[in-house]
């Protein structure tokens, strides 16, 4: 009897997880026939930080098309970019050519170095709605933004684990959303922004078993459904939580230190993303 009351615990957990899973996929709202893409700061943010979000999103049944941008390489060049791409074939993107990274100066891989809000909204314009480069007449700024992208996910102010790489993001995202809707009142951006969450450090290493507490902050702050779902909640299952462990392990070899291995295994952020929908102005 002893050791079935010592099994007892994990097994409710478990079961609850499951049952969270269920629910949310079945209950939550879900983006379809999106245009969206994952702003990341290293390659490797995508499968530590995002793969619950990328393997939902990428189901083919919903119809969406994802891409990661990566402002960096982490120093390591060629290597890093073709563990990024492999690394986001396993969790879901249709092709390898919807991988991209940029080597820049201006954005350094660095735990000191924090990155120009306005140069990151000027590659973010320049990818996805070249116009603003352009001088506007009176004349266009009365019609409706537009840009090539539908969401674009990335980092909330927090950076999750405090980098100011992924903090950098956070800003420079929200002021490329708030210069798409600059001068023209009105209208509705084109674009959603939507932001990872962050939590308290004791939840972060709770893995699995703070799928219960997400789901219930989630149904607890109400939120919105239609065009603009808010929050996204992605809870990843048994079959999705090994994909994004293969992520790291399968495809990012270079960085599989002793520490990676005991965040792919105790991180909820392996098994759970929420995401929020920025208000921007």
């Amino acid at each position: 009897m002893q050791w079935l009351a010592a099994l007892l615990p994990p097994l409710v957990l478990i079961a609850g997880w499951l049952y969270t899973v269920s629910v949310v996929t079945s209950k939550f709202p879900k983006l379809r026939n999106k245009k969206i893409c994952l702003l990341i700061a290293h390659p490797d943010d995508e499968a530590m930080f995002f793969s619950p979000t990328l393997v939902a999103l990428t189901n083919p049944d919903l119809g969406n098309h994802v891409k990661i941008l990566c402002l960096s390489s982490d120093g390591l060049g060629e290597t890093r970019k073709k563990e990024l791409v492999k690394s986001g074939m396993l969790l879901g993107l249709r092709q390898e050519d919807d991988v991209f990274v940029v080597e820049s100066p201006d954005f350094e891989d660095s735990m000191t170095k924090t990155w120009d809000a306005q140069k990151i909204s000027n590659l973010l314009s320049s990818a996805f709605a070249p116009h603003l480069a352009k001088p506007q007449s009176a004349s266009k700024n009365t019609q409706a933004p537009t840009a090539t992208i539908d969401v674009l996910i990335t980092f909330d102010q927090t950076g999750i684990s405090s980098h100011p790489n992924h903090i950098s993001l956070y800003h420079g995202a929200r002021r490329f959303i708030s210069s798409l809707i600059a001068d023209r009142p009105g209208w509705q951006c084109p674009v959603d922004m939507y932001t990872l969450t962050g939590i308290s450090i004791v939840r972060k290493y709770t893995s699995i078993f703070d799928s219960l507490v997400t789901l219930i902050a989630a149904v607890v702050s109400g939120g919105s459904k239609g065009d603009h779902p808010s929050p996204l909640l992605f809870l990843s299952g048994p079959q999705g939580v090994r994909i994004g462990q293969q992520a790291m392990t399968n495809a990012h070899v270079s960085q599989m230190r002793w520490f990676r291995w005991g965040w792919i295994g105790l991180s909820r952020y392996m098994a759970i993303n929420d995401l929020r929908l920025e208000k921007v102005s």
